[in-house]
């Protein structure tokens, strides 16, 4: 099976010859502008691996998003995350939905900074996209607080301005994209599916939230380098949910959390979105399965 790199050499080095990607993340840089001359060559990866019958399913609730949006409220999209080619799928195949052009365009991902710093590659790809980066906390599991005393600062520091930059892009219209387990899904690994706590954080924040499901595997996870993750060409579905408040389903979840006798109200939160998600997502593969080359 061949890898992103093989399958994709001569669009990669065009990609990386166009980057200005920055090799540091700061307080001062959080906030990344999408590269538009490399985004047609992310949509080229898209369309060499998808097969007919991929695209969004829902796209009236995403619509419905949009005109809430344009309407002065801020809103969210939570996304589930199988691969590195997550939001380039999503991107791509929403710009072909109608009245897709301008909602892709308001498009601000929520992105670790491994994305950015631990490859040259990764980044330059990452960069078609604007996003707005973060120090996922993820990336702090296990490290002993007094011996790392600088990267947990470090750390602050950048999440603190990704905070400061998320207020502005509500307030100038952002449509912001977050993925809530924060990691790619690994086979074998369930933590990879759990929702990351801080998620709550986020629906705090907004007004309106949808979920989308992601149903079709193009790109599969191996450990090590992500340009070695293998290729494959599939049927992609990613369907949208309905458009939620975030007070109302919030407030839902944390009553029936205190009459459960649940401690941690907003993992509660967050877990309700992954269960959301996965429903969502075993009822959209059993449809996907009925399409052709989608078994």
């Amino acid at each position: 099976m061949e890898t992103l790199t093989t399958a994709f050499q001569n669009i990669i080095k065009e990609a990386v010859s166009l980057s200005t990607a920055t090799a540091k993340i700061t307080e001062e840089n959080v906030y990344q502008g999408g590269n538009k001359k490399i985004r047609p060559l992310m949509d080229k990866m898209t369309e060499a691996l998808v097969l007919p019958g991929s695209g969004i399913g829902g796209m009236e609730n995403i619509r419905e998003l949009f005109r809430l949006l344009q309407a002065g409220h801020s809103c969210l999209l939570l996304l589930e995350h199988y691969s590195n080619m997550d939001l380039t799928l999503f991107d791509s195949l929403l710009r072909k939905e109608e009245g897709g052009e301008p909602i892709a365009e308001a498009l601000v991902a929520i992105a670790g900074m491994k994305l950015t710093e631990d490859s040259p590659i990764v980044a330059a790809l990452a960069s078609a996209y604007t996003r707005l980066v973060i120090y996922p906390s993820r990336s702090l599991q296990g490290l002993d607080p007094e011996k790392n005393k600088e990267e947990f600062l470090r750390s602050a520091v950048i999440n603190r301005a990704a905070t400061r930059t998320l207020i502005r892009i509500k307030e100038k219209g952002g449509l912001v994209l977050v993925f809530p387990s924060g990691t790619r899904y690994r086979p074998g690994d369930p933590s990879t599916k759990r929702g990351v706590r801080e998620i709550d954080s986020y629906i705090r924040l907004f007004d309106y939230m949808c979920p989308v499901a992601v149903n079709g595997e193009v790109l599969h996870v191996r450990q090590g380098d992500m340009m070695e993750d293998s290729v494959s060409r599939d049927v992609v579905r990613l369907t949208a949910g309905p458009v939620m408040g975030c007070k109302a389903f919030r407030e839902d979840v944390r009553i029936k959390s205190e009459a459960a006798g649940v401690e941690d109200k907003k993992q509660a939160v967050v877990d309700a979105v992954m269960d959301m998600l996965e429903k969502m997502h075993g009822a959209a593969e059993a449809e996907r399965q009925k399409l052709p080359g989608g078994g």
